[in-house]
Order: structure tokens, then C-alpha cells, then sequence
């Protein structure tokens, strides 16, 4: 089990957030949120057979979320995740560097889908989940790009091999839908999902001014 303390004390209503990406935890910070935990699910993440990557994100997103709820009875829990697939390809969060080359050299020159699965499970026990597509075009990318990107490393433990909000931006000219679904977590369906089950800090938490672009990016 992966714990994370949090970088301050936590909003009014306890809020836990499944997941120990840092990244998920920024950009609830530029809504003014800070959970009180940040807790990664231990789940099997192997995908079903023929199982599409849409069905994959939404259904690992309450799996997260009802494991890391049991252990945190009366509080708001949050989770998410996200599948990057080129058709019904599921793209692998690549550790290796043959695995990152090979996601790039199908990324490139073409557009994929970003999903991402949300789930919020309330402070009783029920739970609403939302499934985001962001379509992602790539430009075709030389030997010598996707070499200079394997070597700064950013690329590891990430969803297609790629993170949007590092340097792979300059490989990136367009996309359809939610920038930060590629990210990581789409605000806007995460706000919908926590005010539709009431979550009593969220209007408090968006007094609090963010900065735009976090430090870390």
C-alpha cells in the first residue's frame, strides 16, 4: 500500500483520493482541493479479454475507488483512471525503454484516445462514475526525436508512454476534448461528480486562488 502524506492539512470534509500521482493531486490543487490522503489501490490492472479501453478505464476507476473506500468508512473518495489506446490497441504504462519506443512508434503520426474512468464514492457509500474521451494527435516523429525523448525519462510509469504536460507537448499539435483528461483527471467531470453528491467543501475550496501552471510543469 502506497501512502502519501498530504502538502497541507485537508479541506473541512475528509477527502481521499485513490491514486498516488502526483500529477492527480496538482491539478485538484488548481481547484482548490487537497486531499486529505492520497492512497493507491492495490487492483489487478490486466485488462479483460476483448475488453475496449473505455470499458477498462471505467471499470478500474470504481474498482480503486471501492477498494480504497473500505478502508476509509464516512469519507469522500475519489478515483481515477486512465487508458491510452490507438483503436482498440490498449496502450501499457511503459517501465522499460523498448516499451516506451514502441508506444511512440504507434503514436506517431496519428491520432489516439485518451479515457479516463472517474469514480466518487460519497460519505455513505454511493458512488457515480464518468467516463472522458480526448482524442490526441501526435506528428510523426523522427529517430532522433523519440531518442532524445527516451532519454530524459519522462516517460516511464506514464500512460502511452508520453506525458502531455512535459515535452512531449511539442510533439502534440492538436486534441479534441479535455487537456486535462490527458493529464490525468478531467476537472470538469470531477467537479460535476463531487457536487452532485455534495461534497461540502467544494464551494470553499474554489474561493482559494490557484496558480495556472504548477511549478512542477
Amino acid at each position: 500500500m502506497n501512502v502519501v502524506p498530504p502538502p497541507r492539512p485537508a479541506t473541512s470534509a475528509p477527502l481521499v483520493l485513490a491514486s498516488a500521482s502526483p500529477r492527480r493531486r496538482e491539478l485538484l490543487a488548481r481547484i482548490g482541493l487537497v486531499p486529505g490522503v492520497c492512497e493507491a489501490a492495490a487492483i489487478d490492472e490486466t485488462p479483460g479479454r476483448g475488453e475496449l479501453p473505455r470499458d477498462l478505464a471505467k471499470r478500474l476507476a470504481l474498482a480503486k475507488g471501492t477498494a480504497v473506500a473500505e478502508r476509509h468508512s464516512g469519507a469522500f473518495v475519489l478515483a481515477a483512471d486512465t487508458v491510452v489506446a490507438r483503436g482498440r490497441r490498449i496502450l501499457p504504462k511503459p517501465e522499460e525503454e523498448n516499451v516506451a519506443r514502441d508506444c511512440l512508434a504507434l503514436l506517431s503520426g496519428g491520432w489516439h484516445r485518451v479515457h479516463t474512468g472517474v469514480t466518487v464514492i460519497d460519505a455513505g457509500g454511493q458512488a457515480q462514475s464518468r467516463l472522458v474521451e480526448t482524442r490526441v494527435r501526435v506528428k510523426r516523429l523522427s529517430a532522433a526525436e523519440i531518442d532524445a525523448y527516451i532519454a530524459g525519462g519522462e516517460w516511464r510509469g506514464k500512460a502511452g508512454g508520453y506525458a502531455i504536460q512535459g515535452s512531449a507537448a511539442a510533439f502534440i499539435p492538436e486534441i479534441k476534448g479535455s487537456y486535462s483528461n490527458v493529464v490525468g483527471l478531467p476537472l470538469y467531470e470531477t467537479y460535476t461528480l463531487l457536487s452532485g453528491l455534495g461534497f461540502p467543501a467544494l464551494a470553499s475550496a474554489m474561493k482559494r486562488p490557484r496558480p495556472l501552471v504548477s511549478r512542477h510543469e
